[in-house]
């Protein structure tokens, strides 16, 4: 089949990277110091202080000044921007595919927001370990491309798949459960809100409810991805058991603010900024 700019797919592509632009650049500094959080050291020892985002970011500000906190925007733009319209455009396709018309049910709306994540997330895992390494502060890439030459130069090709299980263990229930509870919840409001110029805060304060749940339940695997990513060396298993080992349960949910922060907030801005477009394409999102 022939495809062009006209093609309902390629729109939801294209709204798809408007939304993971805008996303990408507002909430950046979120992603980092999250990312710095998981890969902090510091243990559970007697008498260590604990790090947390605050001093995450004026040690960032301090070091690296304010633009340091935007560190691996480029490999996140090279993720997120074609990642976010790989999701929608899929995301788009089955839900034509499989419904044509009306909301998917609670188990539908599970199995659309995790097929397209899985799709999205596969596709673009490459971008994602060298952005998780730009971010950590451990590795000294000049550049996307040249990052993802020099770890196929030395680590070889596999290790840009490193972390493969937990980052679809995270991202595909958080989608699903996203898209579950996103999708039922818009579905309740009053129609009057539906239809009204309130709609967008509407939907936009339903996906920040979404969000949070969703982002607290996959935060675990969030933790584990980031470790394995960083340290390609470790299996997952063996991600898991450090983790406990230096940090108990409480590690496994380190960064939790930050990330709810950002995916929740990066969630609900990329589906409303999807589902505006969409109606500006006269399609249904």
């Amino acid at each position: 089949m022939e495809l062009s700019l006209a093609h309902p797919a390629i729109k939801a592509f294209l709204c798809g990277c408007v939304s993971g632009t805008c996303s990408t650049l507002l909430f950046q500094p979120l992603d980092l110091i999250k990312t710095r959080l998981q890969t902090s050291q510091s243990g559970p020892q007697p008498g260590s202080r604990r790090v947390g985002m605050v001093t995450v970011l004026r040690s960032v500000v301090r070091t690296e000044r304010l633009l340091g906190l935007w560190k691996g925007v480029s490999p996140s733009f090279a993720r997120t921007i074609p990642g976010v319209g790989v999701y929608f455009s899929t995301y788009y396709s089955l839900k034509q595919h499989f419904l044509q018309d009306g909301s998917p049910g609670a188990l539908q709306a599970v199995l659309l927001g995790g097929g397209a994540r899985t799709a999205a997330g596969v596709l673009m895992l490459p971008v994602t370990v060298i952005k998780t390494r730009f971010e950590c502060g451990r590795y000294s890439y000049g550049s996307v491309s040249g990052a993802l030459r020099s770890v196929c130069r030395t680590e070889g090709p596999g290790a840009l798949f490193s972390g493969l299980m937990a980052t679809l263990l995270r991202d595909v229930p958080f989608s699903g459960i996203y898209v579950m509870f996103y999708s039922q919840a818009k579905a309740s409001l009053p129609k009057e809100i539906r239809t009204s110029g309130s709609a967008p805060l509407a939907n936009f304060t339903v996906g920040i409810l979404s969000g949070i749940l969703a982002s607290l339940i996959t935060q675990p695997a969030d933790v584990v991805k980031t470790r394995v990513q960083v340290s390609p060396q470790l299996r997952t298993a063996e991600a898991i058991r450090n983790i406990y080992v230096e940090h108990r349960l409480q590690g496994f949910f380190r960064g939790a603010v930050p990330r709810a922060l950002r995916r929740t907030l990066i969630a609900a801005m990329a589906w409303t900024v999807y589902e505006q477009m969409m109606a500006g394409f006269g399609l249904k999102s």
